[in-house]
Order: structure tokens, then sequence, then C-alpha cells
């Protein structure tokens, strides 16, 4: 992938406060991995979505499948294709809320529209974070758009923090975590 290799990414997983959420009483790439795991048969059914989506826009599919289990656990967490107290739309959670992103929801929330334009979210953060911070490397970058995708590129700012202010302080590492459970588990 042109954006970096996301199973090269290094990740401490998921926090505490998010590895709860699942009611799991442990933390890290493990709790990332289980939470990746239990999603991973309603993940099934938009695999050829996930990788159409993936090859036009030069993203891992896995990556999208990290996404997507991060932000909707591959749809369940959505009511009617909403989250996010009505703010975020769809599988990967594109944000509506003009005071956040601003963004306009495209297609269904299971639909490869919605994909193709959480994905294209997610290519223009990474590419502002290799305009941002050019000396990092190719996986950086991409960890640091990972970032971006959740918390908008001004608030990615070292290597070392990156997901200070991220939703659970982790966003990067946890969703890093799941999509490498995901590129060894078909994706």
């Amino acid at each position: 992938m042109s954006y970096g290799d996301i199973m090269r990414v290094e990740t401490t997983g998921a926090s505490s406060q998010t590895a709860r959420q699942d009611g799991l009483s442990y933390a890290g790439v493990a709790a990332s991995e289980k939470m990746a795991q239990k999603d991973a048969d309603r993940m099934m059914k938009y695999n050829s979505k996930i990788s159409s989506v993936g090859k036009r826009n030069g993203i891992s599919p896995a990556l999208i499948a990290g996404i997507i289990s991060r932000e909707s656990r591959a749809g369940s967490a959505l009511q009617n294709g909403w989250g996010d107290h009505g703010n975020a739309w769809g599988l990967m959670q594109v944000d509506v809320n003009p005071h956040g992103g601003g963004h306009t929801a495209v297609g269904a929330w299971d639909s490869e529209e919605h994909l193709n334009q959480g994905t294209g979210i997610l290519v223009d953060s990474i590419k502002q974070i290799k305009n941002k911070f050019p000396s990092w490397t190719a996986e950086q970058q991409l960890k640091g758009g990972i970032a971006a995708y959740n918390m908008g590129v001004g608030n990615v700012r070292t290597i070392k923090n990156m997901d200070v202010g991220s939703t659970g302080g982790d966003y990067s590492s946890d969703v890093v975590a799941r999509a490498q459970w995901y590129g060894r588990n078909g994706y």
C-alpha cells in the first residue's frame, strides 16, 4: 500500500477504558484482538465491499475493518445507521456534526458508497499528516492519519503521544491492533 504497511505499525492496543466497554479485565493488543474477533462474524458480510473500497483507495482492507470494528462494532452499535448521539453516520462513523467533521452522510449506512466516503476521509487525513510530519516514517504517518481520522489533523502532535485527546486516549493504537488482527484473519 502506498500509505505504509498496517502490519508494521507499532501499537500498544486498547486502553483499559476501551477494553472495559467489552467487560474485559485486561487492556493492550490482546484486548483489541478480542474485540476484533467478537466483530468478525458481522464483519464478514462487508468483506467484498471493504476489499473493493480498499483497492480503489490504496488502503489495506484490514485497516478499514479495524476502523469499522472500533467505530461501530461492525454495525451492532448503531441505531438506524447512526451513532455518537446522532453525530456520526454509518459503519465508519463519518462525523456529520457541523462543529465536528461537518461531512454529509453519503449512501446507506452499510453501503460501498459510505465506505468509500469514510476511506476517502482517512486517506485525506493520512496525506495531511504526511505534509505536517514529512520526517516520520510511512508507518508513523499512517498511524497519525488514523488518529487524525478520529480527532482531526491539528490534534496530532507527537509520535510518542499520538493518541492524547482521542476517544479513549487510544484510538490509533486500538484501530491498528484490530486491523493487524483482521490482516492475519482474511483481510
